[in-house]
Formats: C-alpha cells, structure tokens, sequence
C-alpha cells in the first residue's frame, strides 16, 4: 500500500497549485515527456491516442460537409510569405527560418508554417478558374512551428498538431455562411464529444486573426477561472484573394475574386480536457473521447481462471463496441487501480475468484467514484449506462462551473474587482474602441474573449469609459 500511496502524492493538488498540478497530470498519466528540443513535446501513446480519437471524430464530421482533405508543404518561400501584409505582420514575430539547404546557403529563406494561408492561396491562384470549380473545402492535419517563449504541454509549444480547413466561395454569402457553421461544428463537437461547454461569438477587430475580415471563436472556461480559445473560424473575405490574384469566371463570364474561410483547432483540447474535467487523482476523459472507455483489473490473478474470465469479459465488451483492455500486469491491484484513476479510463471493473464464484464484478465509475457490485450476464447493460451516463453528466457539471463563475459587472471599479478576486469571465458591456480594450489589459491583464452570439444589455455604458455601449463582451484572462 506504501506504493499506491506514493503514486497519489506525485500528484500536486489542483487547490494547492494549479499549474503544478496541471503539469504533474501530464507527467503521471504519461500523455507528454520532455523533449531535448527546447519548447517542443514527445506526445507519448496515451496522449496520441487521445489525439486520434479527436481526429477521427473531426475528420468525420467536416467530411459530412462536403471537406476534403489536402496536403501542403511545410516550407513557405519568404516572398510568398510577403504577399498578405498584415497577415505576415501578425506572424513575423513567431516565425522560424531556413536558411540553409545542407551546407550552400539558400537564395531565398523559408519559414517553416506558422499555418498555411499563403500556401492555399498560392495553389487556389494556379487551380481556380470558373465558377464550376467552386466551391473548394479543403482541410489538412499537419503539424505547425510557432516560436513561443513560454511554453507549456499542449497549452502552448513550438510545435504543435492541428487542422486547418482553408475553403473558397464564389459569394460573400457562401463564406460567411460555411465560417458560422465550422465554428457551430467545433462547438457542437466540444458539448458533445468532450463534454466542455463552450461559448461562442465574434473576436474583436484587435483579436481577430491577422489578415481576417472577422474572426468566430469558442471560448471554454477552464477549473482555475481561466479561460482557454479552444477552436477558431475566420472570414477573409475577398482581401487574400486580391493579394494572391485568386479569380474566376462567373456564369456571365466576368472575372471576379473569391472569398475564402480558414478555421483550426489543435492539440491544446488535450489540455483544455484536463483542466476541465481532472481531479486530484488525475485525469477524469469523457467516455467518448478516453482511448480505453473500461479497464478490466484481475484480483488476485495468478488463481486459477481469474485471467481467463479477465479476457472473456474483455472480448465481451469489445464485441460489444467498447474500448477495453485487461491490466495483467504483476503490479498491486491498488496501483493498478490508482494508476487507472489517474489515466483518467471512465469505467473499471474488477473480478477475483470470489466474483466469479457469485458470477459478479465489482463496477467503478471513475468521476464519482462508485461502486455498484454487477452480475456477469448484466455488464454489457450497466456499462453502458455508466459510460451514457457520465458523458451526459460531465457537461452538466462543467457547465454549471462555468455559470457560477460568470459574473456581470457595471462599473471599471465593480469590474477590475471581480477579476482580481472572482477567477472567471466578466461580462460587462463595451463602447467598441480599441484604446479601452488596451486600458483594461493593462489594468487588469484580461482580454475581450468573445462578443457572444447571444447578446445581452445589462447597462448602457461601456465599462471602461463611460460612452455609450455597443457591444456585451465576456471578458476573462486566458491561456
């Protein structure tokens, strides 16, 4: 029991220190190591896994929508770079450079992708010429290099995973269109699939993507009261395609620009699920997103038949659409049932030869904690029911954290006081000038997160500066 024991305490408490907590959980539960490329990550199996898991349910449901997926290359030449500039202005500062091709000095320096507008526009220039051609959806998974001065594991790293959809419309109409419903897909897959409530609306004109007409985001409130952009949806309008000379030919047979969208997400939902759902024991996956959803523990295993009906309720419940494994290795069952708590898999089910004698198992459900002794013939139901069941109730809990840390504010007093000792998002009302965006940033180092879809007013004047109000903002220090 010394051991188990030990295993439970390498675990900083999330009350204690948040951040250490956080980084201990990425360790313990085995979904990250250190790497001797500084700012950069080994996602080990158990973190990849829950990657896929991800991917495969994105890729799904783009594809639903008519998305294809592409690859480009992961260099970008610096005058391609150059063409959008405020897009290259936005980045220049996270840029890495090639300069070298082996030991000869290349002609021209390349950047390694920071996200790849440029190239889709550079190839949309070259493959787009009629109407007929339109609309292009495509999306690619790749990896992207963005130099971070602080980083943290999936929060933010110098390299990290993610999508990237880039699509082309012949309308203004068409783009907005498809920007709302990849932002609506994102939000739609956050609810339901990771069980994160998520607010969405519009970025402010001074935290919309660099290059964009406007910018959609969905904004998730993490346990600390800060908030993380967990998926983004940008318009560009017509402005790349003027820049890169991206036209076609109308029914009418007149050349016009197309409008374009891009929308991404990346590994930090890793880290938004851990913030949102762990505990002190470790990680807590919701049943559809965990990469092992029931984890059978032998009791006792080296008996007779013990192993034997481990693997029998293994190829049970797999045959039955779950995903399970048998812990059969020589540890304790007490480490083995912390080391389970602490990957986070929903369910667990131990069996000893005192089980099967009654033709029984021990079920337990990983959030709560219970126990419920299940006859052999009835797992298959119960599981199910456990599995449905925390799914449904993960969202109700996390949702209910995130209303009760949301506070309203009236007054700059009222509103630098909430957030400096209310951790959370304000929402509080807002004149729409940028210098009062800088003005509350500076006093209180909090950002616009989102002006919500959902539009409330809850006072005339902006927080701030006292003018008149435009816009209800839900303010929030972020990730």
């Amino acid at each position: 029991m010394a051991n188990d024991k030990k295993f439970v305490e390498a675990i900083t408490s999330m009350e204690e220190d948040f951040a250490q907590w956080y980084t201990d959980v990425v360790k313990k539960a085995e979904l990250v190591d250190y790497s001797s490329v500084k700012g950069c990550m080994v996602i080990k199996p158990a973190g990849y896994a829950i990657w896929e898991n991800i991917q495969k349910e994105l890729d799904t449901r783009f594809k639903a929508t008519g998305v294809e997926n592409v690859y480009m290359p992961m260099f970008i030449p610096e005058s391609l770079l150059q063409v959008e500039k405020d897009h290259v202005e936005g980045f220049a500062p996270e840029v890495a450079w090639v300069t070298h091709g082996g030991l000869e000095p290349l002609q021209e320096r390349m950047c390694v992708r920071p996200t790849s507008e440029t190239l889709f526009c550079d190839f949309y220039a070259k493959d787009i010429h009629s109407h007929r051609d339109l609309p292009r959806l495509y999306n690619q998974w790749c990896s992207v290099v963005r130099w971070e001065k602080t980083t943290r594991p999936f929060l933010r790293s110098r390299e990290f995973l993610w999508q990237e959809g880039h699509t082309a419309h012949a309308t203004a109409q068409e783009a907005e269109e498809r920007t709302i419903q990849m932002l609506n897909l994102y939000a739609d897959f956050c609810e339901e699939v990771l069980a994160m409530p998520v607010v969405r609306g519009k970025k402010t004109d001074k935290e919309k993507f660099a290059g964009a007409e406007s910018t959609y985001t969905i904004e998730a409130l993490m346990h600390d009261g800060k908030a993380l952009q967990s998926g983004t949806s940008h318009n560009f309008g017509d402005g790349f395609a003027k820049a890169f000379g991206i036209q076609y030919a109308d029914k009418e047979n007149k050349l016009q620009y197309v409008h374009q969208t891009s929308w991404g997400m990346t590994t930090r939902l890793i880290g938004a699920i851990i913030m949102v759902h762990g505990d002190n024991s470790g990680l807590v996956l919701p049943p559809k997103i965990a990469p092992t959803q029931v984890m059978i523990i032998p009791i006792q295993q080296k008996k007779e038949g013990v192993l034997e009906k481990s693997y029998a309720l293994k190829d049970e419940l797999f045959n039955a659409g779950f995903r399970v494994k048998v812990d059969d290795t020589d540890k304790s069952p007490g480490w083995k049932f912390s080391e389970a708590e602490m990957r986070g898999i929903p369910v667990r089910v131990e069996i000893g030869p005192k089980d099967i004698e009654a033709n029984q198992c021990v079920v337990v459900r990983r959030d709560t904690r219970e126990k419920t002794v299940v006859s052999l013939e009835q797992l298959e139901t119960k599981v199910r029911e456990i599995l449905d069941t925390m799914q449904k109730e993960l969202l109700e809990r996390a949702r209910d954290h995130r209303e009760a840390h949301t506070y309203q504010a009236l007054n700059y007093d009222e509103f630098k006081e909430t957030l400096e000792t209310k951790p959370g998002f304000v929402k509080a009302m807002w004149c729409g000038e940028e210098a009062c965006e800088n003005q509350i940033k500076e006093d209180t180092s909090a950002t616009s997160r989102c002006m919500p879809f959902s539009q409330e007013t809850i006072a005339s004047k902006c927080v701030c500066c006292g003018k008149d109000a435009k816009k209800l903002v839900y303010w929030g220090k972020a990730y």
